[in-house]
């Protein structure tokens, strides 16, 4: 509590910077795993190959890939947009293959109903198989966001700041409160992140939710 009561400012530091680069890395991995999980879904043989791409991706270890992606991408191998690019692979990677899933567990009756009543491709898309798949996804982005938190950590091997930077530093100087206000701070920021896409999740199915509450279904029904 002693090295605490001296080092908070530098702790809100980092948590903050962990938090923006979990925050940007697991936005940047949901707008690129989506599509593609829907692409795989409604091309077989496409998403096979996608997602037998995205296992390769999230096989490759973490260090070998921060010095593959300024090879790549042409950036600083000690920069935020390296770590960020990294996590992003990650994230897309691990969700891809759930987001096919979701999008295949669509019900094909409900689909080809939409399709009677005149839905185009588009909006079928956005009005029938993005709703219906939003419980699987939300639930997929949970794991995407616990994990991307917990990676985050990894930065401090380049020099990246986070609550990671505690602890290499507690590490090298014996500091034990400084380790564990690392651990701490990471698991708190994991679920604060996890509680906010629980958050967004519950207000995105509310139609979910009304349908399966007897009380609320009649209700509902009437509505409709």
């Amino acid at each position: 509590m002693t090295w605490l009561s001296h080092a908070w400012p530098q702790v809100l530091d980092l948590t903050r910077a962990h938090l923006l680069l979990s925050v940007l890395a697991v936005l940047a991995s949901l707008l690129i795993a989506i599509p593609v999980g829907y692409a795989a879904a409604r091309l077989p043989r496409v998403g096979a190959v996608l997602s037998t791409a995205a296992t390769l991706v999230y096989a490759i270890p973490a260090l070998p890939l921060l010095i593959l992606i300024p090879v790549l991408f042409g950036v600083p191998l000690r920069s935020t947009s390296t770590i960020a690019i990294a996590l992003t692979c990650y994230g897309a990677a691990l969700m891809v293959r759930t987001a096919a899933d979701a999008f295949s567990a669509v019900d094909p009756d409900v689909r080809r109903a939409a399709e009677a009543v005149g839905h185009s491709r588009w909006s079928l898309c956005w009005h029938v198989d993005l709703p219906l798949a939003t419980p699987l996804l939300i639930a997929s982005a949970r794991v995407v966001c616990v994990s991307t938190v917990g990676l985050v950590t990894i930065g401090a091997l380049i020099g990246v700041p986070s609550l990671g930077s505690l602890f290499t530093d507690g590490f090298q100087r014996g500091i034990l409160p400084e380790v564990a206000t690392g651990i701490i701070g990471t698991v708190l920021v994991g679920l604060l992140l996890d509680g906010a896409c629980a958050l967004v999740g519950r207000a995105l199915t509310r139609w979910d939710r009304a349908w399966s509450d007897p009380r609320e279904r009649p209700r509902t029904a009437a509505a409709a």
